[in-house]
């Protein structure tokens, strides 16, 4: 007649149980018995006592249909699976199990909240598709050696907001976010402002790791004027900055990586926090990042830093960031730019100007400043000029198109009802 003891064993027990007669029955030593089955030889004295005095069901585990002393109550489980599906609906088990603990004093493991999250039929694992694999390339050794910069355009405030472009910095040696910057679309002046920031906090870096787009190279393969720079170039150049452009995506992978932590992270936890603004989200910016870097953040092969601290004034650094562009003044003192005539101020006649050469700073903040020599020019705007409008590319066509839709929703005015006459 079968023990009653075997029917609930597990497949390591019924091994478990082999070995121990064999020890019983004297075909086995009891040193040979825990080499093969990976436990002491005290061990093995319990398991042949045990199994003396109770059979094979001696060495059944005595847990097995016992609740376990960690097992969350009920009311705590309906309490978590209320909060999975009511402020952290959409959080991904691990998120969850974050913020849960963070916010609520829930701890929880991720597993058990994936558990909920199915059970409730608030998660379901996503289905990938097999893809080329890429050998990965060795972090840098020293933190500041290599920027990975990246737009990422987005519904970031998921509805509550306009959509806009996350301009993202982040070091190739730590993983740590070195500047994030909110714009309306992906553009020159965006990557100059997270630029600026980086620079003024960290330091500058050896160089920037960025993809093919119009903003840092000359995409025109018949391009017959110019010095083949974009105006990122240049201020890279100015900077003694290496641009470094990727061929493919998966090059550059950490930055598109974390491009896809942040449009799932960063927006729930904007959500929870109420932001619906670009400037609600950039004065958040600061500690989300810090925040980032405490969870994610590696250290460097090498202590030393590459990051060159930048040691002027921040009037100094605007105008090495700032688009630079020549123009020659005209007899009467005017220049144009950017669709606007623009006239010196001076206090005599300014005879020695006529036909000069100045440079035009377009600053980060939006202002003009006119150089001649080492002084900056007073100057006055005297009206509209005549000439094309600024082309638009696929990262830029979106904001302009919106923008054009508010102005148009804004001058239309519904009709004014006016009461019959009596």
């Amino acid at each position: 007649m079968m023990d009653a003891g075997l029917l609930t064993m597990s497949l390591k027990e019924r091994d478990r149980l082999g070995v121990i007669r064999q020890v019983v029955e004297g075909r086995l030593a009891q040193v040979a018995a825990g080499e093969r089955l990976l436990i002491c030889v005290r061990q093995v004295r319990r398991l042949v006592r045990s199994y003396e005095a109770f059979g094979a069901a001696g060495l059944v585990s005595k847990r097995r249909g016992r609740v376990s002393a960690r097992r969350i109550t009920l009311a705590e489980r309906e309490r978590i699976a209320g909060l999975l599906a009511g402020p952290y609906q959409g959080f991904g088990p691990s998120l969850a199990a974050e913020t849960l603990k963070e916010r609520d004093a829930i701890v929880i493991s991720r597993e058990s909240v994936r558990a909920i999250q199915i059970e409730r039929g608030l998660w379901r694992a996503k289905r990938r598709r097999e893809r080329r694999v890429f050998g990965p390339r060795e972090r840098r050794a020293r933190e500041g050696e290599l920027i990975q910069i990246d737009g990422s355009p987005h519904d970031w405030f998921e509805g509550r907001g306009p959509r806009c472009s996350l301009i993202v910095f982040i070091d190739d040696a730590t993983g740590k976010l070195t500047a994030l910057r909110f714009a309306l679309s992906e553009t020159t002046q965006a990557y100059l402002e997270a630029l600026e920031a980086q620079s003024l906090e960290h330091g500058l870096p050896l160089a920037l790791y960025s993809d093919r787009h119009g903003i840092f190279r000359v995409n025109a393969k018949d391009a017959a004027s110019g010095d083949g720079k974009t105006a990122f170039g240049r201020v890279a150049e100015r900077l003694k900055i290496e641009l470094i452009q990727a061929r493919t995506p998966q090059a550059k992978g950490r930055v598109e990586r974390a491009n896809q932590t942040l449009q799932d992270r960063l927006v729930k936890e904007m959500r929870l926090n109420g932001i619906s603004s670009i400037a609600q989200a950039q004065a958040f910016v600061p500690h989300f990042i810090a925040r980032w870097n405490a969870r994610f953040a590696v250290s460097p092969r090498d202590p030393e830093t590459a990051f060159r601290p930048w040691t002027g004034s921040k009037r100094g650094l605007a105008e090495c960031l700032a688009e630079q562009e020549e123009r020659v003044l005209s007899k009467a003192l005017t220049f144009r730019s950017q669709g606007q005539l623009y006239a010196i101020k001076t206090q005599g006649p300014g005879t020695a100007l006529r036909g000069a050469k100045v440079t035009l700073h377009h600053f980060i903040g939006g202002t003009l400043g006119v150089r001649f020599k080492d002084r900056f020019l007073d100057y006055t705007a005297i009206g509209p000029s005549r000439g094309p409008a600024k082309a638009e590319d696929e990262k830029t066509l979106d904001a302009r198109v919106d923008a054009l839709a508010a102005r148009l929703a804004a001058a239309v005015q519904p009709p004014q009802l006016h009461p019959a006459r009596s």
